[in-house]
């Protein structure tokens, strides 16, 4: 017998050798079936779907939960666009969190909308005698004030508070870490934005290291999830490569650094397990600090990257040959140059033809490094939602001759490369379906084209998000489409994304969303 049989439904498998169905047997989980295999066999629970059309479960491969959830419950000076309207939203923040001395953590910050970046001085002003960690919406800087710079290091770099890439982790690094349940909380409350969005699995792109992490023990706070039944979603871990150490392991090991006990790339089981290794590169566009080979367009600046290129190349090279995937974040195109050399490297030192490597971002690449990502079969995860949220600055500090290189997509196809579609969230709005919209029009929010010959089709950009997902986290064999034996992760969306107007792909009803089988949302929308 059928744990649940689903009817009369538009199910689209992504499975090009049985591309349609009407019908889907799940039983334990997983998928046993589809029409003539299941339409006679009895069922605990059958459900009329009345037409609606089911997918594969989207895969959300560059998420960041933890951010997520505790963006959620705080206090954000988003959409202040006048210095003075941040300080006053700051101000009221302090004034009713915890007591003097306290860290008070402000989410929102994006100067671009100031037109300049706020100083320690005017925090100051507003910080009530607390110590004030403004964030910025990229992840990748923060601004303080007066007294938490006077607790820095000396030679630690800022500009009047406004601390990027590194010296963020200096700051980072002052706090105590957030106890685990607290992190447990931010995630599952996180997750259930994702299963309302059709996501039933995702990449956490980075835990425990000095960037984006917010603990050492960050992975016992999803083991805490687990363990209580409250992760709702299957969740892989990439563990940030600070947190690799030099270990005396045997030579024949070949493990120049690794996590304790050894652990990498496949350690786990299908609701959380250990992914790619997360390994930071450049910065980011909204900052300006990703890594260019020219300036941003009217400056004499290039970005930066995170360290030392022959420590970082290295860095890339030991992850390796200690047997992980490698999740390289490059955004800038000096920083792909600088990706791509390293994994050469690497793959001619011990060759591992499934590594499966990915780049994270590729937000900026030339005509020439699309090969380069074919030849060596590394994947490129792209987040389509930056350029529909940020598109207008984008293409302007691109300039109109690198606009069309952006956060590709018929590029990458057209060489052969694994295009992966994730959302960075929480930098921008997360939602998959918004993301396929923006793949297929390549326009931003106020309509301005951008780079419109790398337009996808929306099967292709509903690939991206499922079969390509799958492929990217190493999850092929068992999760991307909907093939007997696979899991039963699903979404029931009201209309057919292939059969709408594009420009009304991003709005279609989320009716449904199957985790294992189950059902995670409402049972009346069905």
């Amino acid at each position: 017998m059928l744990c649940t049989r689903l009817t009369n439904a538009n199910i689209v498998t992504m499975d090009p050798d049985r591309p349609t169905a009407r019908d889907l047997g799940i039983w334990r989980g997983r998928i046993v079936g589809l029409d003539e295999a299941v339409t006679s066999l009895p069922a605990r629970e059958v459900v009329d779907l009345q037409g609606a059309t089911v997918l594969p479960g989207f895969i959300d491969s560059h998420v960041h939960l933890a951010w997520a959830g505790l963006k959620q419950n705080a206090p954000s000076v988003a959409p202040c666009r006048r210095p003075e309207d941040v300080l006053a939203a700051v101000a009221e923040a302090t004034s009713r969190t915890g007591a003097p001395g306290d860290w008070v953590d402000v989410m929102g910050y994006d100067q671009r909308a100031l037109g300049r970046h706020l100083t320690a001085a005017e925090l100051d002003t507003a910080a009530h005698g607390r110590k004030v960690f403004l964030m910025h919406d990229s992840g990748h800087g923060c601004v303080v004030n007066s007294a938490v710079l006077e607790l820095l290091p000396a030679g630690v770099p800022h500009r009047d508070g406004f601390l990027a890439e590194g010296a963020m982790a200096a700051v980072r690094r002052l706090r105590l870490p957030y106890a685990q349940t607290d992190l447990a909380d931010a995630v599952e409350r996180a997750a259930r934005t994702c299963l309302a969005e059709g996501v039933t699995a995702v990449a956490e792109a980075g835990i425990g290291g000095g960037l984006l992490g917010h603990s050492p023990v960050e992975l016992g706070a999803y083991q805490l999830l687990r363990d209580q039944g409250r992760l709702p979603l299957r969740v892989q871990l990439m563990a940030a490569a600070d947190t690799l150490r030099p270990r005396a392991a045997h030579p024949r090991d070949g493990l120049p650094r690794a996590l304790d006990l050894g652990m990498r790339t496949g350690f786990g089981d299908d609701w959380l397990s250990l992914g790619a290794l997360k390994i930071y590169t450049d910065g980011g566009m909204m900052a300006r600090t990703a890594a260019l080979t020219e300036p941003y367009a009217g400056t004499d600046h290039t970005g930066q990257l995170q360290d030392d290129p022959e420590r970082l190349a290295q860095l890339v090279v030991d992850g390796h040959l200690a047997g992980w995937q490698l999740a390289v974040h490059a955004i800038g195109d000096r920083a792909a140059d600088l990706a791509l050399d390293a994994l050469e490297r690497a793959q001619r030192l011990r060759p591992r033809p499934d590594a499966r490597h990915r780049i994270e971002h590729a937000g900026l690449i030339r005509p020439d490094q699309l090969p380069r990502f074919a030849r060596l079969g590394v994947s490129a995860v792209v987040q389509p939602t930056f350029l529909y949220s940020f598109g207008d600055d984008y293409a302007q500090v691109m300039g109109e001759r690198r606009a069309p290189w952006m956060y590709r997509g018929r590029g990458f196809l057209d060489h052969g490369v694994t295009l992966v579609g994730s959302s960075d969230r929480p930098v921008t709005d997360g939602a998959p379906l918004r993301a396929v919209q923006f793949m297929v029009e390549r326009a931003s929010a106020s309509g301005r084209p951008i780079g419109p010959r790398e337009a996808i089709t929306v099967e292709e950009a509903l690939h991206a998000y499922t079969v390509a997902g799958a492929h990217a986290c190493r999850w092929d064999a068992v999760a991307g489409s909907l093939t007997p034996s696979k899991r039963a992760d699903l979404v029931v969306l009201a209309e057919d994304p292939r059969r709408v107007e594009t420009s009304r792909i991003g709005g279609i009803e989320i009716v449904a969303t199957f985790v294992d089988g189950q059902r995670a949302t409402e049972a009346g929308k069905l």
